[in-house]
């Protein structure tokens, strides 16, 4: 009964610990602000969907750290992690043509160690991103996005536990000797 109270208070702390740091980063949410937005914007991306776009990602200090103007559309794939999760969000209720400024805090960019030399640790960053094409997510897309995860989830397992089972009648099982081999065969004679 006293090891399932620590356990229990030992639970308490975690989570107050969790909820203060989530907190801190409450006040630091990815910042989107629309510089132009075309007069039609029937379709809004959303997880799945095939985005190609065109960035200019800074530093807070202006500095340009990378862009893809001189370079053929970044293809960005919503909930795929291809790019750093901050941009991925501010990517999310777009439409095609629209140019957008995101403001990235360091924990939805690259974090406390940054990517030297590039970016420095603790960096918040800023992205100016203009969507070239919208793609949205097909059935068969879908199916494969949010039903094969499922399925491995199950098939796995049941085919490791196939595995040991069949491994496990194996090992259970004797094996005949060769002198009972020899015997049988003699006996036959």
């Amino acid at each position: 009964m006293q090891g399932s109270f620590v356990l229990l208070l030992l639970a308490a702390f975690t989570l107050t610990g969790g909820l203060a740091q989530g907190e801190d980063n409450a006040d630091e949410e990815v910042q989107v602000e629309t510089l132009l937005k075309p007069e039609t914007c029937s379709v809004l991306s959303t997880m799945g969907d095939t985005l190609q776009i065109h960035y200019t990602g800074k530093l807070m200090d202006g500095k340009v750290i990378d862009s893809s103007l001189s370079r053929d559309p970044l293809v960005v794939e919503l909930g795929k992690r291809t790019v750093i999760s901050g941009l991925e969000q501010s990517l999310i209720g777009v439409c095609e043509g629209q140019k957008i400024k995101a403001t990235i805090p360091s924990y939805l960019a690259y974090g406390k160690k940054g990517y030297p030399p590039t970016i420095p640790g603790d960096a918040s960053l800023e992205f100016e991103v203009e969507v070239i094409s919208l793609t949205q997510q097909t059935p068969w897309q879908k199916m494969v996005n949010d039903v094969f995860p499922l399925m491995c989830l199950v098939l796995v397992p049941t085919l490791l536990g196939l595995v040991g089972l069949y491994l496990y009648n194996k090992a259970k099982d004797p094996k005949p000797s060769k002198k009972k081999a020899k015997d049988k065969k003699s006996k036959k004679k």
